[in-house]
């Protein structure tokens, strides 16, 4: 799973830093040789890293150099690891030299993996033990399996694995062997492993199913439902009593989730039956979710409310978004007090549905009051450690481990350190750390932290010249890119606002910019203008709408055009977002909608209610658009 450590109005004074964060010049041979060491480990390529770290001996970051020797001896090509304890003194003199910092961390996290294939349980606990960010879902499945061969109790094991057996995409190795033993063991029944491996199935993991669960009994249909989830339901409407009451009501949840994804109205219909045969503890995350997602775009609030009292308390309690619809359902019933109890379980986090939910409570969305840090505190960060190692691995485009060792140093630190932090990567032009140091404080807070304005001075006249809204064009580049000027994304969009070059080419021939070239996406203003003005297209294609437009801007105007296009009547900004089919476009429109709202108030004072800003979308033909 991906590790954790793994996330003013004046111009900023933006040196060649930001972009490799030293001018090209100042990255020296060895440094380029440093970056080929670590893609070799990446590869886990032994021979070509023992090559390079002989050739560093003496560079600066002497513990990356031995770790990317040591983990490839760890791990074969395929990224498994090697049932090999030849390499045990190497990790024990690691751990023991750099005991205490990010990357000992992370190399516990590698050893612990070896140990627990080769079933090294007494050296694997004690070594668990010492695991601080503990965020490796394989790791946990081994903990799980070390204490089970030691005797603990199989089924409190099994109710433990519940909070560990969400995402099959992290599975691996260690869960696909837990799970099978608990069922031997008689701490899980059969029904409950098929579930897990159905989950891995509705992901496209067929092998990795069978392993978990065995042979399920509507495999088949699962597989229908990922493929043609229309055809899948018009089957299953004949055939169904074929089989028992507990397939039915697994395959209907199935059946309902695919059909929830394609936004077919006929989800509620399926999962309304799911709902009527039981069994809601069976259902994948996935299904879980998108009952009420389904129920939400069909206004079904009785499924709503039983879609999230039937769900997996873990999964229930993971997103703000469930105890919020739950309170719309409450509400709808006319239990008012039970419905404000739920607004205040998430009325305090300021994110999409904490505010909602205070807009719900009738409390008006103000960020909170301002706390200021001194100088002295600020200057104090500057001889921070891994602050100073992670601006050097930034200044190398090394962003993973320049991001392990800034988050490493922010452990533990308080409400005003956190503060501190921002400010100071403020100073040195980390914009993307000022805003992730900034967000994690819990009760004293700097929104023009959380929320800063780099490239006002660009960013402003452009946004005024097409009357482009500045707090929602700052909301979708904090999302964008996190005000990272030489971001650049798997798919080719570069910049602050992540333009992709065939949309560039595209805007820059609308609005008259001759002589544009795609090299120049890397320049602020040029990208700041190309991606402004082509959020400004994607809004009036889009009638006005921000939500629209937003997800638009991710995903596409026509795919933003066929949501809207099948909806069955008038439906509220929340509930589409929420309803939005892909998950990384879900998560992006909910964000930039809750940052406009955020820098509303930073750039003007201005505070108005979330709800308004997503507003009613209502349905309509979707018509082809020329825009990219």
């Amino acid at each position: 799973m991906p590790s954790a450590y793994a996330e003013k109005t004046k111009k900023p004074k933006m040196p060649k830093s930001y972009e490799s964060k030293v001018a090209p010049a100042e990255i020296t041979d060895t440094d380029r040789m440093f970056i080929d060491l670590r893609e070799a480990a990446k590869k886990n390529d032994v021979f070509r890293t023992q090559q390079l770290s002989s050739a560093l001996v003496g560079y600066p970051f002497d513990d990356y150099v031995t770790y990317f020797r040591i983990k490839p001896q760890m791990f074969d090509s395929a990224g498994n690891p090697r049932n090999d304890s030849t390499v045990d003194s190497q990790v024990v003199a690691f751990l023991n030299q750099y005991q205490g910092t990010a990357l000992a961390d992370r190399m516990r996290n590698d050893w612990l993996l070896v140990l627990g294939k080769r079933k090294d349980w007494a050296r694997f606990d004690a070594e668990y033990a010492k695991f601080v960010l503990d965020d490796d879902t394989q790791v946990k499945c081994y903990s799980l399996l070390s204490k089970l061969s030691q005797g603990e109790n199989p089924t409190k094991l099994a109710v433990d694995s519940r909070s560990v057996l969400l995402d099959p995409s992290y599975f691996g190795q260690a869960c696909q062997e837990l799970v099978p033993e608990l069922v031997v063991a008689g701490g899980m029944t059969p029904s409950e492993a098929k579930a897990i491996g159905r989950a891995a199935s509705e992901k496209g993991y067929d092998t990795m199913a069978r392993r978990l669960g065995g042979d399920d009994p509507i495999g088949e249909i699962v597989k229908s439902a990922r493929s043609d989830p229309a055809k899948a339901y018009r089957d299953f409407l004949q055939t169904s009593s074929r089989f028992s009451k507990e397939n039915q009501a697994l395959a209907w949840g199935v059946i309902g989730q695919f059909l929830a994804k394609k936004l077919d109205p006929n989800a509620d219909d399926a999962y309304r039956m799911q709902q009527d045969l039981g069994y809601n503890e069976l259902l994948s995350v996935e299904s879980q979710e998108w009952k009420v997602r389904a129920a939400l775009r069909a206004k079904d609030w009785v499924l709503v409310k039983n879609a999230i009292n039937g769900m997996n308390p873990v999964v229930r309690s993971k997103d703000p978004a469930w105890a919020y619809w739950y309170g719309r359902a409450l509400k709808v019933e006319g239990q008012e007090a039970k419905a404000k109890e739920s607004f205040e379980l998430i009325a305090d986090q300021y994110n999409f549905y904490g505010q909602l939910a205070r807009e719900e409570l009738g409390r008006p969305n103000h960020p909170p009051s301002r706390t200021k840090v001194t100088d002295q505190e600020i200057d104090a960060m500057a001889s921070r450690k891994g602050f100073a190692r992670g601006d050097r691995l930034y200044a190398m485009n090394l962003r993973f481990e320049g991001n392990r060792e800034w988050n490493w140093e922010l452990r533990n630190m308080t409400d005003r350190q956190l503060l501190a932090a921002a400010e100071y990567a403020k100073r040195i032009h980390l914009y993307d750390r000022v805003v992730n140091t900034a967000d994690r404080t819990k009760l004293e807070h700097d929104f023009h932290l959380r929320y800063p304005t780099p490239f006002r001075d660009e960013l402003s006249p452009i946004a005024r010249q097409i009357d482009l809204n500045l707090a929602w064009a700052y909301g979708l580049i904090r999302q964008e890119s996190r005000f990272i000027m030489n971001a650049s994304s798997s798919v080719g969009a570069s910049g602050l606002m992540q333009v992709m070059p065939n949309t560039a080419k595209y805007v820059a021939k609308k609005i008259g910019m001759t002589n544009y070239t795609n090299d120049k996406l890397s320049d602020t203003n040029t990208n700041l203008t190309l991606g402004s003005n082509y959020l400004n297209m994607v809004l009036i294609d889009l009638d006005g709408s921000w939500v629209l437009a937003s997800a638009a801007y991710n995903a596409g105007p026509s795919r933003s055009k066929a949501w809207r296009e099948k909806l069955t009547g008038p439906t509220e900004g929340a509930i589409f977002a929420e309803t939005i089919p892909f998950n990384e476009t879900r998560t992006y429109v909910k964000n930039v909608m809750s940052n406009a709202n955020y820098y509303s108030s930073v750039l003007n004072g201005q505070t108005q209610s979330l709800k308004q800003r997503l507003g009613v979308i209502t349905p309509k033909a979707a018509t082809q658009s020329e825009l990219p």
